[in-house]
């Protein structure tokens, strides 16, 4: 029995905290609910960006002949089509093209990206076809019998009928599947060679076709696109608006302003840290992930917004639990399983834990992606059998620590991989981060591990007091726990991501030791 060992109270909140409601999906393809709103509502504004705009009705014609011309380079069912752009209305036409062919997309900031990365890509993807803008299109690198497209390039659709056949995909070779492909991610490669994540038409739909993935969004709504296309936070922020009817706002280079004019915001914590929400009257509602949340922040937006704290990594498609915060709430939590999702906290031995028990997270249900391109070690690594579902299910190691509260709700607790030994102890930085965040005037803090003696920590504003920062930890936590230095920035530093560089803050400490 997987769950002997446990109390009958904990065998029973097992089932009832670990899983997550089922509900129906109205649609199993992304494009296809895409196609919904562009039939329903074709005269309704899409997209805009540094002035243009582009309609459903206009859109869905301008990919509608993009994807005819992919058939036509030979792109099939299961194909990946690489998407290397910035920012623009060309680049939804390019994403929705290519799905609509039946592939799916491969995107990459083609502005930032370095060579040897969109090299890595196109060879680990597969990749035959490579859809750009004419300004980046010498930065793609050749690849033997790849061809290039320019999406601004593309004739404009306008004069042909929405019923010419010049304008549709011929006839695939065969349907697209819900288990097919929708989009493949690349880890960041932080810590190694970037790995490709395919994450199917299953897993998108799951998440943003259900409540509260789907963010409330609806005709009428603004959503801003922030995020790096790269991040699988852009494709909730692009595919979340798409289908559902709203209205993308794809910003320009400066984040803040289109975040004044939009009514939902999706974010990394850094890259929300950088926005003042008296600024954004518009804004009803607000989702973090990709990094933990500093309580404070998630109390100044929550004060004015529908403000969800998340959690899930890239594997378990954007996000795998949910949770609308409140101020008065006691902890700041990742809340509960989303739709036909489960999550079970484990021991080393893949055994449930009880209630209260910190352990590792695992993720199961219509969340987990497919799994990683050409590498069946890590997929075995990585990914189980589920032997809570059963049926041929496979359930996803996050490495993410957790435990359950006594009201059911996951506290986020680190990472297995974040753990440090400083003095021969184990530290949890994230730990000693949480207690410098409760200091007054502190917005966010980062501890890192400087050496085995020692950790080093980073506060903003620049106004925090270090020394009191350092007596905070000193009376909450071990010795060994209290950082050697704190450093106040105005600012802290990101990736390309929108995620917090550790790399340039432990250059920043190492250049202050000198």
């Amino acid at each position: 029995m997987l769950l002997s060992h446990l109390t009958p109270r904990d065998r029973r909140l097992f089932t009832e905290f670990g899983y997550g409601p089922v509900t129906p999906l109205p649609h199993s393809l992304v494009h296809e609910a895409f196609e919904h709103r562009a039939r329903t509502a074709p005269g309704t504004v899409a997209a805009e960006h540094e002035g243009a705009r582009v309609t459903y009705g206009e859109l869905n014609l301008r990919a509608d002949r993009l994807a005819a011309r992919l058939v036509r380079e030979g792109v099939r069912p299961g194909d990946r089509v690489g998407l290397f752009v910035r920012r623009s209305i060309p680049m939804l036409v390019g994403l929705l093209a290519a799905l609509k062919a039946g592939a799916a997309y491969v995107p990459q900031d083609i502005g930032l990206t370095p060579d040897a990365q969109l090299r890595h890509v196109l060879r680990a993807a597969g990749i035959r076809v490579v859809l750009t803008q004419i300004r980046y299109a010498d930065r793609v690198p050749p690849s033997p019998g790849a061809v290039r497209i320019a999406l601004d390039q593309e004739p404009d659709p306008v004069s042909t009928s929405p019923t010419s056949s010049a304008c549709r995909p011929r006839q695939l070779t065969r349907a697209t599947r819900p288990d097919d492909g929708c989009y493949v991610l690349f880890t960041s490669g932080t810590t190694g060679t970037p790995n490709g994540v395919t994450v199917t038409h299953r897993n998108v739909c799951n998440i943003l076709l259900t409540e509260p993935g789907g963010l409330g969004i609806g005709p009428g709504q603004r959503v801003a696109q922030l995020l790096n296309i790269a991040f699988d936070m852009a494709a909730w922020e692009i595919l979340g608006a798409l289908t559902h009817g709203g209205t993308l706002l794809i910003r320009g280079k400066d984040i803040a302003e289109t975040a004044r004019r939009a009514d939902v915001l999706i974010a990394t914590p850094t890259v929300l840290s950088g926005i003042d929400p008296r600024t954004c009257p518009r804004v009803r509602t607000v989702a973090v992930a990709g990094e933990p949340c500093p309580r404070p922040l998630a109390d100044l937006w929550a004060a004015t917004c529908a403000f969800y704290n998340c959690c899930g990594p890239t594997e378990t498609t954007i996000v795998n639990t949910m949770r609308r915060h409140s101020p008065t709430a006691p902890q700041l939590t990742i809340g509960r399983p989303t739709p036909n999702n489960t999550v079970y906290v484990l021991d080393e031995h893949r055994r449930p834990l009880p209630i209260g028990r910190t352990g590792e997270m695992w993720a199961g249900g219509d969340c987990v992606s497919a799994g990683y391109l050409g590498a069946p070690a890590l997929t075995r690594e990585r990914y189980a059998p589920d032997p809570f579902l059963g049926g041929g299910r496979r359930m996803f190691r996050t490495r993410d620590l957790g435990r359950w509260t006594a009201e059911g709700e996951l506290e986020h607790l680190g990472r297995t991989d974040d753990q440090v030994k400083i003095r021969g102890f184990r530290v949890e930085p994230d730990a000693v981060s949480a207690v410098l965040e409760s200091v007054p005037g502190c917005r966010r803090a980062v501890t890192l591990r400087r050496d085995a003696h020692s950790l080093v920590s980073f506060v903003c504003p620049q106004e925090v007091d270090a020394e009191a920062a350092r007596g905070a930890v000193a009376a909450a936590l071990p010795y060994y726990c209290v950082p050697a230095a704190v450093f106040p920035l105005a600012t802290l530093p990101e990736t390309d991501r929108g995620k917090i560089d550790k790399g340039a803050l432990l250059r920043l400490a190492e250049g202050a030791a000198r």
